[in-house]
């Protein structure tokens, strides 16, 4: 191992991959921070870029690209409460509260830490223990999908603010949206009611961005006087110390690892994603808390929770890669892609035939891990600058943005028309105090739920399968588990 990591060392610490690397944080942490321009995008596009160079050169790239992207979405979610991408959605929740209260450099400060620090225990984990949970996540049939989205829905009933009945329906509204265009099995049309603007159905984005973006951009223009007076989002003295923040996540140790972990495993799981452990690392986060009550109000346990969790589905997604040549999310099949065009085969044999590379591929994590972090630090009050511009600006700009996103996305102006009408009822659910997390997390959840449901009863019509399955019903004892757990927790706050 010792001398495997010399040459990944090697291969990776030459100047002209450091120089791409920096360039490929760089542009994933703008890219992700701009609502609409997901990783996936930032991605593909270097992909191309990558043609002409050595294998090693064109991943340590790629891979730069990604750790900076899953750390830039929580900065329009920390300072314009907008996630920046899909996995930054539970980032949201404590970050953009402590930003309005006067600390926007802390919540930016502690989201920089435990995305370093989750990326790192992803590391770890990757390197020590990637064949036995690539073997884990070989196992997960429809069966198991179907059991571990059950135990993520559960969430929702730890989402649901002050009043779980409003809770649950915003969670079914986001499941209603889902079920708009196309059967995902059978490509028949449902809920469409003939409109070829619902044909191809709700794009995600549109409703994330339309959720959190337009609604939140409605919020902000209610009060016209503070407009025309050139207000600022943020008031007040904007402080950033790194090191406290530094000092504050590592004092959350439990709470840090725990969330990291939860990353892990959800990465290792082909196609769960940053979105699910983003919100299952926050919402087992606020189940072990002692104070569950203040999550919500801008809290760093949070914020740490839900930045650990998202960081560390980079090393997880890996592992599945590395040892199975199974894609864990969307950007690992682009990475594939481009070990492919070079000529190399993904699969277990990856580590006998190409050793070289696969410790190159951990060092460049590494790199690029300590890279994000130091040109974060490093331009964190750059961004900061953001706070500062009067809200007759930063709103039509920031719309614009949105817009442009999500009209890119597919190249369809009725995906805008889409978003406005999301937006809407978005502002209309917050203004009568209806939760916005749910109503995302039905919408991310219900299309993976149903096709593996569906999945398991066409391969085996027996529905105790869930229960006999040992992965399946250790998912579903989770789930229930939960459940108590949020019951016990509202029955002592009342």
């Amino acid at each position: 191992m010792i001398s495997g990591f010399a040459v990944g060392f090697a291969e990776v610490l030459q100047f002209s991959t450091l120089v791409l690397m920096v360039a490929g944080v760089i542009a994933g942490v703008i890219a992700a921070a701009i609502p609409g321009f997901t990783i996936t995008m930032a991605i593909v596009l270097t992909l191309p870029l990558t043609f002409h160079m050595a294998p090693t050169q064109g991943i340590a790239t790629m891979l730069a690209v990604y750790v900076g992207g899953l750390t830039g979405g929580m900065i329009s979610a920390a300072l314009l409460g907008i996630p920046g991408t899909p996995s930054a959605v539970a980032t949201t929740f404590d970050a953009f509260p402590m930003a309005r209260k006067g600390e926007p450099g802390r919540a930016l400060g502690l989201g920089i830490w435990a995305s370093f620090f989750g990326t790192l225990v992803s590391i770890f984990i990757l390197v020590l223990a990637a064949p036995p949970l690539a073997r884990v996540a070989l196992q997960l049939g429809p069966w198991e999908y179907f059991s571990l989205i059950v135990f993520a829905l559960t969430i929702i009933a730890g989402m649901v603010g002050r009043s779980m009945l409003r809770g649950l329906i915003a969670g079914l509204i986001g499941v209603l949206l889902a079920t708009v265009g196309s059967d995902p099995m059978m490509g028949v049309q449902r809920f469409s009611f003939d409109l070829r603007m619902l044909a191809a159905g709700l794009p995600f984005l549109a409703v994330l961005i339309g959720v959190y973006a337009v609604s939140q951009l409605l919020s902000e223009v209610e009060d016209t006087r503070r407009i025309r007076s050139g207000a600022a989002l943020i008031s007040g003295r904007i402080v950033f110390r790194p090191i406290a923040c530094m000092m504050e996540t590592l004092r959350q140790p439990v709470n840090l690892i725990r969330s990291s972990l939860v990353g892990v495993f959800i990465g290792a799981v082909p196609g769960a994603g940053g979105s699910i452990a983003n919100l299952m690392a926050y919402d087992q986060a606020r189940n072990a808390s002692k104070t569950p009550e203040r999550f919500g109000t801008g809290i760093s346990e949070g914020v740490v929770a839900s930045e650990s969790g998202n960081s560390s589905t980079a090393g997880g997604g890996l592992i599945p890669m590395i040892a199975l040549g199974i894609p864990g999310s969307a950007v690992d099949a682009v990475l594939i892609a481009a070990l492919m065009v070079h000529g190399i085969s993904v699969g277990p044999r990856l580590t006998i035939d190409n050793p070289e590379l696969v410790y190159s591929i951990f060092v460049a994590m590494l790199i690029a891990a300590v890279m994000m972090l130091v040109i974060c630090l490093a331009t964190m009050k750059l961004f900061l600058k953001v706070t500062d511009i009067p809200k007759n600006i930063i709103v039509p700009v920031v719309l614009a943005l949105c817009v442009v996103g999500v009209f890119a996305l597919n190249n369809r102006l009725t995906d805008v028309y889409i978003l406005f009408f999301i937006g809407g009822l978005g502002y209309l659910m917050k203004k009568m105090d209806y939760p916005l997390a749910p109503l995302v997390l039905g919408v991310i959840l219900s299309p993976i739920a149903e096709t593996n449901l569906r999945r398991a009863l066409m391969t085996n019509d027996d529905w105790t399968l869930f229960l006999t399955r040992p992965i399946s019903a250790i998912f579903l004892a989770l789930a229930a588990v939960s459940v108590v757990l949020i019951l016990r927790r509202r029955r002592l706050q009342s």
